[in-house]
């Protein structure tokens, strides 16, 4: 199954484990790309830079396929020094880095110069066209439908993807509602070159997170998400919790909230401390619409499988339904 990207990053399969926030850690990462997929280390989850170069390295010890380190810049402040990250990034020999959240000028003079494969995680089509013109490899394009922050344009994957595609000459991935071989054939159908999986990547025996809480996400419907920090133009979407609800709460207030009221109930340390503990109510857990249509934890290698097994059925399906048709209509 080849594609630009599979050429492009060395990789079997044009699926890429989506840049989770204390999700992509050294296990899952190693068996994202054992399975033949892109496996990504997120740099920030670790505390410090020389965190990452440990994390990497255990990471290596644990697959000798290719895989990226996911690196998120600071959406709060274009003041922030990525020197010591994308030090670690690399010394370690790293190939392939996601850069994600903010404007990646800032690192990918520095990553280019190394040879380094830039991908840029982008919620826009004119956020796109700005990645490409400052030279970054990949493009992979959020949607509505997707987890975390997918900007403030609400467009989903069925009209983002052909919208990026036709703008752009640089390959690009979809990303956001894509949880099984269906929707990676409808995004190639579509004109990506690849897939972005995150929360069903969340959802594997590889993955770091506590059972209990992989568990509340299996039992989940499409409706059990919501959108917060819509007031703060940072919208972002989360599993339906207990907190999840208590700040779209304080937002419907008639003035609103600040960022000084949901700061607490935002804290990435109780998100983390929630996914460890398995205590699903304490804290903010990033979730995709799909964990509706998700119904067991498989090993990556399975998922993967499954997969590529799926998405070359409904390609066939596809031809085989064009054929009934006549060569003029």
């Amino acid at each position: 199954m080849k594609t630009r990207i599979t050429d492009l990053l060395c990789i079997r399969y044009p699926i890429i484990m989506g840049g989770m926030q204390w999700v992509g850690r050294a296990e899952l990462a190693a068996g994202a790309s054992n399975a033949g997929a892109l496996g990504m280390v997120t740099a920030r989850t670790q505390p410090t830079p020389e965190a990452l170069r440990t994390e990497i390295a255990r990471t290596r010890s644990l697959t000798d396929q290719p895989f990226g380190v996911n690196l998120t810049l600071s959406m709060m402040s274009a003041e922030v020094s990525y020197d010591g990250w994308v030090d670690a990034i690399i010394d370690s020999g790293i190939a392939v880095v996601e850069t994600a959240g903010n404007n990646p000028r800032p690192v990918i003079e520095r990553l280019k110069a190394q040879g380094i494969k830039v991908i840029h995680k982008c919620t826009s089509v004119r956020h796109a066209l700005a990645a490409q013109r400052l030279g970054v490899d990949i493009v992979s394009i959020d949607s509505f439908e997707a987890a975390g922050h997918f900007g403030e344009d609400d467009v989903p994957g069925m009209v983002m993807i052909p919208a990026v595609t036709a703008a752009l000459d640089i390959p690009v991935v979809a990303s956001g509602g894509i949880a099984d071989g269906r929707a990676m054939a409808a995004a190639l159908v579509l004109g990506a070159d690849g897939v972005n999986l995150g929360t069903r990547f969340m959802l594997t025996r590889e993955s770091p997170i506590h059972l209990d809480i992989k568990q509340a996400l299996l039992d989940a419907s499409t409706l059990d998400t919501r959108l917060i920090k819509r007031t703060l133009r940072r919208t972002s979407r989360v599993f339906r919790n207990a907190v999840s609800e208590e700040v779209v709460s304080l937002e419907r207030r008639p003035q609103g909230a600040s960022y000084e009221e949901l700061e607490d109930l935002l804290s990435g340390n109780r998100g983390l401390a929630a996914l460890q503990s398995g205590k699903v109510h304490e804290g903010l857990v990033c979730a995709s619409q799909v964990i509706g249509l998700i119904d067991d934890i498989p090993s990556c290698a399975e998922l993967v499988e499954r997969l590529v097994t799926q998405c070359r059925e409904r390609l066939d399906a596809t031809r085989a339904f064009m054929r009934t048709f006549p060569a003029t209509i």
